[in-house]
């Protein structure tokens, strides 16, 4: 079980099915990441850290960093975002779509930072 998943199945089993929406969108999108934790978050590091997430009481957070939000600031207005962040409210649809073209924002990002 890699530290997500335990992360996963450590959170309330009604929040469960939607967090492991958000691991497999990211992860289709980054399938050599290394899952881990940091920031006691779920993280998806590949040459460095690409996208995290938390659970809070109302909202799943996403962290693509600032430049991932500035990206998609269009697209974002609908949520609540911060320099690096954006609350996905609990009681509303994950939209995967747009996680996965973040994911794959930061991933093009990270390739041209490498040269990879």
């Amino acid at each position: 079980m890699t530290p997500i998943e335990k992360y996963i199945a450590a959170t309330p089993s009604a929040y469960q099915p939607a967090l492991n929406s958000l691991r497999t969108t990211i992860l289709t999108s980054l399938p050599t990441a290394a899952e881990q934790l940091k920031y006691q978050m779920p993280t998806f590091y590949w040459h460095e850290n690409v996208i995290h997430f938390a659970l809070f009481k109302h909202h799943i957070g996403l962290y693509p960093t600032a430049s991932g939000v500035a990206a998609f600031a269009t697209e974002l207005t609908p949520y609540k975002t911060s320099k690096g962040a954006i609350q996905l409210p609990l009681d509303q649809p994950l939209p995967l779509d747009l996680v996965r073209r973040i994911t794959e924002f930061r991933k093009q990002e990270i390739r041209q930072k490498y040269q990879l």
